[in-house]
């Protein structure tokens, strides 16, 4: 397919019928005993979640995101009783570095989504809070506008008191839009991997929501690796696609950071490669590309490197991924850094050929939405929609709190 074509592929190609039932609310109690749909050999079988080490490919790498979900959402009420203003902090801006701006204190700079911004015209916002028993007072301070979010600051009058506790202590966990209920408290821990541990998403990789202790230490058991990587997932993965056609849409960009090991470990591996979810199957693929950037170009710029969107269908695949990864580790020795810090606006459409990831483990996604593309290109020939009816007949869950689906190739 040439360029032109995939930006004239229609997002109605790729709708299906899902009734509201069908949308999981809350997880099962036990997270592994959810149903698991295989998807090997262009064969579908149902399994139990549980039963994922034994069907993995013996001795392969399983590469999961290590991002940890942030009470990003942020009440507060105009003084005298007056409208409540919602602030949903999506990607830090001073300072840019994700662990820097969650152990600033006094003041940072977030870009954030403003709920009920009309009610808002002037002024700042505050709120008091009680942190280790002494009560903070934040202010939030409007600033520039970019598209539908503004760049909110936030300042505070405790100099020991660090943004992370306040977020802690205020803020909420964002659960996805589509479950059209309030965050409750279950979903502090039921909204998180077993495994997050580096703080920074406002959307959980929910692929990962399944595994419990037992089913990694039964990984380990047989021989599976376990890697790690960090994508900070942002709001944008539930911006539906409104265009026509996939070529009017905008990616979100996304944070992904990325150490030497695993990058010598993704390029020494021998077995196949499996992503737990689509965050990590953009992370993992968009290292050829920067790769393929700093192979052709080692002075390449931060800039240079961002994956764009169409990235993949216009730059070809004239190296291997072996020499991609041995690219980015020789520009880490250059620049004398142990992690791989970028960022990505990956589009993942069908005819993307993928060079790192043999398989992935996945949820059943929004019709019409991004992530069924990318679901899509993995499979090949439209058998997501063989997938797809194969789940809704089977009364299989959908969605973030859904059942999980294992796709080999």
């Amino acid at each position: 397919m040439t360029i032109d074509d995939i930006r004239n592929i229609k997002i109605e190609d790729f709708n299906y019928p899902l009734p509201d039932e069908r949308i999981a609310k809350h997880p099962l109690e036990q997270r592994e005993q959810c149903k698991l749909l295989l998807y090997s050999n262009s064969e579908i079988s149902e399994h139990r979640f549980a039963d994922v080490p034994s069907l993995l490919p013996e001795h392969s790498m399983l590469v999961y995101n290590n991002t940890r979900v942030i009470n990003a959402r942020l009440r507060f009420q105009k003084a005298g009783g007056g409208a409540t203003i919602e602030i949903f902090c999506l990607e830090p801006v001073a300072p840019r570095d994700y662990a820097q701006i969650f152990q600033t204190t006094e003041s940072c700079t977030w870009l954030c989504f403003v709920g009920n911004s009309k009610r808002w015209k002037a002024g700042s916002l505050q709120h008091t809070v009680a942190i280790d028993g002494c009560e903070v007072v934040l202010s939030a301070t409007r600033g520039e506008r970019r598209g539908n979010a503004f760049e909110i600051t936030f300042t505070w009058n405790n100099a020991d008191v660090t943004f992370a506790s306040i977020l802690d202590a205020m803020g909420e966990i964002p659960i996805p839009p589509y479950l059209n209920r309030s965050t409750e408290p279950s979903d502090l821990t039921d909204y998180q991997t077993v495994y997050s541990h580096i703080e920074g998403s406002v959307a959980a990789p929910t692929a990962g929501l399944h595994f419990t202790d037992g089913v990694l230490a039964e990984c380990d058991r047989r021989g599976i690796m376990r890697r790690e990587l960090t994508l900070h997932v942002g709001a944008g993965t539930f911006q539906p696609v409104k265009s026509e056609t996939i070529g009017g849409h905008d990616m979100h960009t996304e944070f992904i950071s990325v150490t030497r090991q695993l990058l010598e470990d993704l390029k020494n591996a021998t077995a196949p490669i499996i992503a737990v979810g689509t965050t990590s199957v953009r992370t993992l693929e968009s290292l050829y590309y920067i790769g393929l950037t700093l192979h052709r170009n080692p002075d390449a710029s931060e800039q240079d490197l961002c994956v764009g969107q169409w990235t993949p269908y216009t730059e070809g695949s004239p190296i291997s991924t072996t020499e991609a990864l041995q690219a980015i580790i020789s520009y880490l020795d250059r620049i004398g850094s142990d992690t791989y810090i970028g960022s990505t606006q990956i589009m993942i459409a069908p005819s993307f050929e993928f060079h790192v990831i043999s398989g992935m483990i996945t949820n059943f996604h929004q019709p019409q939405s991004t992530l069924l593309l990318l679901v899509s290109a993995f499979v090949d020939d439209g058998n997501w929609r063989r997938i797809y009816d194969f789940a809704l007949d089977h009364d299989f869950r959908f969605l973030s709190y859904g059942d999980g689906s294992l796709l080999l190739r």
